[in-house]
Parts: C-alpha cells; structure tokens; sequence
C-alpha cells in the first residue's frame, strides 16, 4: 500500500453545520469537490456510516474521466467524517483512507483533511493542489450567508 499523505487546513467563516453539509449532501459536494476544469457527477451517496459512494470526475477539456467509490468509515455529524476511497482503473489499485474533521471556532469552522494512502503514481504535491482547489471552491459555497427574501 502506498504510504503518500497530504494534509490540509483552513479556518471558514461558516457554522461547522453549514460545511457538514456541503459534504453530505451530493448536489452540494458535486459543486466544489472537483478541482478545476473537472466536472463531478455522483453516481451514489449513501452518506451514513457504512454507506457506500461512488462518483466520476470528468476533465471538461479533454472529456476523459476517471470514476471512483467507496464506503463512508465514520460519520459523527458536524464534526468527522472517515471513508475509503478507491479509483476504477486497476492500475491505480491502492486504497485511499480520507478523515475530515470539522471543530467549531470563535469565527466559523476549522476544518483539518488528512488524505492517506494516495496511489504511488499520484504525486502527493499534485494530490495537495486539487485539494487547495476544492476547498476555495468549499469557501465560495459555505461562507455567503444569502436570505431567501
């Protein structure tokens, strides 16, 4: 198994609630988990704890696509969420290992991701950048707070 891990770590001005469901809500997730220039399509979201995943990354250049799935390991509302992850193609066949957690601060949530097990071939430092990506695109969704009238 590969051992290649990134870690991230941002403070968003939105309620621990708001962020927890941007991950678990899959019209939410599909909106900003994609970096740049890709397109997600969710396939399936079961998003209780044993429930499984599965999704498709799409490059909007290119139109080629890469899917992958997997189960949701732990989720304590709010403020953890733990799954597997693992990409279709068998040449990318290492299990990756996601834990998010979520901690309520004086001006929001601090959010801390460790993604574990990323596939050799993957450079970790790119693996860290489509992160980055996805989570200024979580920031745009979460922290405007719009009323409805």
């Amino acid at each position: 198994m590969a051992t290649n891990t990134v870690t991230l770590h941002r403070v968003l001005t939105a309620a621990p609630e708001k962020v927890f469901r941007a991950f678990s809500d899959p019209n939410a997730y599909a909106t900003w988990i994609p970096p740049y220039g890709f397109i997600c399509t969710v396939q399936q979201m079961d998003f209780h704890e044993g429930g499984r995943f599965q999704m498709t990354f799409t490059n909007f250049s290119t139109g080629n696509s890469h899917s992958f799935g997997g189960q949701y390991l732990q989720i304590i509302p709010n403020s953890f969420i733990k799954n597997s992850d693992k990409f279709d193609d068998p040449n990318l066949p290492d299990v990756m290992t996601t834990s998010i957690w979520l901690t309520k601060v004086s001006c929001g949530t601090e959010i801390k991701i460790v993604q574990e097990g990323i596939p050799a071939v993957i450079p970790p430092e790119m693996c860290y950048l489509g992160w980055q990506e996805s989570l200024e695109k979580l920031k745009r969704l979460v922290e405007p707070d719009i009323p409805d009238a």
